[in-house]
């Protein structure tokens, strides 16, 4: 990488963060500028963005109807981030004390944001969200983001993200660390922060992408400075496994559920055939479930909300008919799909819900012994 593109440890060390003034400041934000990033001023000494003007203060408004937006004013906060050079030279040097902050969403930053905050730790069932800890498992010693985030790597055998030596990571004032992340698909990641909705990755552990901003790396506050660790200074592509995680904890926009669709006539016919052979439940079970089984063979996709919504949907008509009993059908059916698609609890309940609703509309009766 040139020169000119990397964020040197020298940004974060100066002792006087007025000294160099808008040479300072605006290098800063320029720096970022050159990787694509849009940016915005924060308040002198702090990282929150800088105030809005008298009027937006004073007449609430959303961001898109905001006149100050256009006119090239920095207000509403990473609303107004840009990668325009001239406005970045008027921006900071008009007011060298402002801060950088990075708008995430328009160019697919996902951060990590790891706090240490000195708390003590929530139930097991908080710690990492939708992934329960066993009473037997020992948990002293838990005390910060650094470790919830070395559990869950660990859990699924991977190296912590703030390990990660190929992307770039920032120490935060704190002690916490951000470690910056880039799309590698066009999938949208939500915020876990600012005008996202709560939702963690893991206790101490929230997602900077899109609805929120991030401190630019080299920045300083009053508290310290946001210091590069290690030598790279580019995000790298978001690794497939904490995607798979960031989506479980509901990083993603929430996807329309499908409607309720019966099984394509023949696996309609091998179940119903199953159950007259042999006049037992185990075997309409088996034969229904089977293509939900089938999708835990792969990590992701596979189908799974299809096959699933299919299963329920055909249980449904089976219970109807009378050949199955309810409760043993929602349950096994529950069982599989959380063995495939663990800590999906939410939305595989909603998918389980709407498609026996609507199998049981319509009794599976079928031929051949069926009831």
């Amino acid at each position: 990488m040139s020169a000119e593109l990397r964020f040197s440890r020298s940004d974060s060390r100066q002792s006087d963060p007025v000294a160099s003034g808008a040479a300072r400041s605006t290098a800063l934000a320029r720096r970022c500028v050159a990787q694509g990033w849009p940016v915005h001023p924060l308040a002198a000494g702090r990282k929150t963005p800088a105030g809005n003007c008298g009027d937006c203060r004073t007449h609430i408004h959303p961001p898109a109807a905001c006149p100050c937006l256009q006119a090239g004013r920095w207000c509403h906060g990473f609303h107004a981030a840009t990668t325009d050079p001239d406005l970045v030279s008027r921006w900071w040097g008009e007011h060298p004390d402002f801060g950088v902050g990075v708008s995430c969403g328009p160019v697919g930053l996902v951060v990590i944001d790891v706090d240490a905050h000195p708390a003590q730790p929530p139930a097991r069932d908080r710690i990492l969200p939708g992934i329960p800890i066993a009473d037997h498992v020992d948990l002293s010693g838990l005390a910060n983001g650094f470790h919830t985030l070395a559990v869950l790597a660990a859990l699924r055998g991977r190296p912590s993200p703030v390990d990660d030596e190929g992307t770039l990571r920032v120490r935060t004032p704190s002690g916490g660390m951000h470690v910056w992340y880039r799309a590698g698909d066009a999938r949208r990641w939500q915020s876990s922060v600012g005008s996202g909705r709560g939702r963690g990755l893991a206790w101490q552990v929230d997602v900077r992408a899109h609805g929120s901003y991030i401190v630019a790396p080299g920045n300083r506050t009053r508290d310290g400075a946001y210091t590069p660790v290690g030598d790279i200074r580019t995000p790298a592509v978001l690794p497939a496994w904490l995607a798979e995680e960031l989506e479980r904890t509901g990083h993603l926009q929430a996807q329309k559920l499908p409607a309720p669709r019966s099984a394509p006539p023949r696996a309609l016919q091998a179940v119903l055939a199953v159950g007259g052979a042999r006049g037992r439940s185990e075997g309409v079970l088996s034969a229904v479930l089977a293509p939900v089984e089938a999708c835990g063979q792969v990590d992701q996709g596979a189908g799974f909300s299809d096959a699933l919504n299919r299963a329920a949907y055909t249980l449904g008509g089976l219970v109807a008919a009378g050949r199955l009993l309810r409760d043993q059908a929602e349950e096994a059916l529950r069982d599989v799909a959380m063995r495939v698609r663990p800590g999906q609890d939410r939305r595989i309940g909603q998918i389980i819900h709407s498609g026996f609703t609507a199998g049981l509309k319509r009794p599976l009766h079928g031929t051949g012994g069926g009831r």
